[in-house]
């Protein structure tokens, strides 16, 4: 059984930082893509970065130039560096992975995290 697990979530000061991790763990065989999503109370989902094993990276204009998205292949896992955070931040963080395959010939399916609480105080 696949499961993603967040964590390096809290409550940081304006301007603070935090780095998110995401392991994944169980049968895997390739996860083509790992991203992070967050979701403030009241709003819809966001996709806010998302990483390739190739390397190619994908942000929200609103976290370009603060947050980092980094991965290592070998371990199956995945980060979040959040820099110079704001308290329009705040949200719950979800590790994501849309296309992981369990073995070389299955499809790839959408895997998701169950969320880590990241608060940024003003």
């Amino acid at each position: 059984q696949v499961q993603l697990v967040e964590s390096g979530g809290g409550l940081v000061q304006d301007g603070g930082s935090l780095r998110l991790s995401c392991a994944a763990s169980g049968r895997i065989f390739s996860i083509n893509t790992m991203g992070w999503y967050r979701q403030a109370p009241g709003k819809q989902r966001e996709l806010v970065a998302s990483i390739t094993i190739s390397g190619a990276t994908t942000y929200t204009d609103s976290v370009k130039g603060r947050f980092t998205i980094s991965r290592d292949n070998a371990r199956n896992m995945w980060y979040l560096q959040m820099n110079s955070l704001k308290p329009e931040d705040t949200a719950v963080y979800y590790c994501n992975a849309p296309t992981l395959k369990t073995t070389r010939l299955s499809t790839g399916r959408d895997y998701w995290g169950q969320g880590t609480q990241v608060t940024v105080s003003s």
